[in-house]
């Protein structure tokens, strides 16, 4: 199957759109569903990735079930304006785009959900905007400083930045974090490869920032640290919350989720099995249902729950229904 004339892959049930903010910069959103909640969906942050690459398998089913899904390509990936002065600076630029883009979109209330860096622009736009977030949903990324600096994250078998910007470099980056190797397609790889080689030099400028995020070098800006900050903030939130984290991850090895647990009370974990680091393209199966139960309802059933991996590491949340 061809790429299409945007140089994306062809998805059932998706479309694409493009909308103007109020910064000027033109953004580009993937979307599925014409009634309904809205839910925006947050994708990685690892070059050549995008609202359509993290969630295709998501969106149109959330779509067809009573829901207005948007994707948007964050600032230097995707089809995110090229222009030099729409580049994203530090991770805090994220969070400027979100709020903007869901202005654009009148987006007053919506629930939130994201992948990796798309884990951390959930946390850092719902803990500066809570009035806005309806509830959110992570998948293995990082919270900040909620967890305490002095620990660092385990290293995974891969590195964050070992791709290398040939073809078969971005094949092997997927391959390593997406658990399931047929759904690293050669479409998929085209796609991502051509978005991320025009893209490469934007990518570059806010990549030292999410490395202190990750509290893998310190921080150089104390202020961008206090904007950021997450420490008495995120874990005090009363947002229902739920994350889920794969136990086959390579990138961040699960135990990196069970640390993020111990210090998020309110938020209910998940460790499902045959899964890695984008879990929602690994186990659709488990993944797709979670998040419609979860937006839905604001519970999720017992027996779904346990499919998923519920955590047995401490008590449930009262959002896991059983009986």
């Amino acid at each position: 199957m061809a790429l299409t004339s945007e140089n994306l892959v062809e998805t059932p049930g998706m479309a694409s759109r493009w909308v103007r903010l109020a910064s000027g910069a033109r953004a580009h959103y993937m979307t599925s569903g014409d009634t309904g909640p809205a839910v925006v969906l947050l994708h990685g942050g690892l070059p050549g990735s995008s609202g359509l690459a993290g969630w295709r398998f998501m969106a149109s089913y959330l779509g067809e079930r009573g829901f207005r899904v948007y994707c948007p390509d964050m600032p230097a990936f995707g089809l995110s304006d090229p222009r030099p002065e729409h580049w994203p600076r530090g991770m805090e630029d994220f969070v400027d785009f979100i709020y903007d883009f869901a202005d654009a979109l009148c987006l007053d209330r919506f629930h939130l959900a994201g992948n990796s860096m798309g884990c951390m622009n959930t946390v850092n736009y719902t803990v500066a905007h809570p009035e806005r977030v309806l509830s959110f949903a992570l998948i293995a990324g990082d919270v900040g400083d909620v967890v305490p600096e002095e620990i660092k994250p385990p290293q995974g078998q891969f590195h964050m930045t070992a791709y290398d910007g040939t073809r078969e470099g971005m094949r092997s980056m997927m391959e390593a974090i997406i658990h399931r190797p047929e759904a690293v397609s050669d479409d998929l790889v085209e796609m991502r490869y051509l978005s991320a080689a025009e893209r490469l030099e934007a990518h570059q400028q806010f990549w030292p920032t999410l490395l202190q995020y990750r509290h893998i070098v310190p921080w150089t800006d104390q202020n961008r640290a206090a904007r950021l900050a997450t420490k008495g903030r995120l874990d005090r939130l009363e947002i229902p919350g739920i994350y889920l984290y794969g136990r086959q991850d390579i990138l961040t090895p699960v135990e990196w989720g069970h640390v993020q647990e111990d210090h998020l009370p309110n938020v209910q974990f998940f460790y499902p099995d045959d899964c890695g680091h984008q879990g929602q393209t690994d186990r659709p199966d488990l993944f797709n249902p979670v998040f419609h139960e979860f937006f839905a309802h604001g519970t999720v059933p017992g027996e779904l729950a346990d499919e998923a991996g519920v955590s047995d590491r401490r008590p449930e949340l009262p959002l896991i229904k059983r009986g």
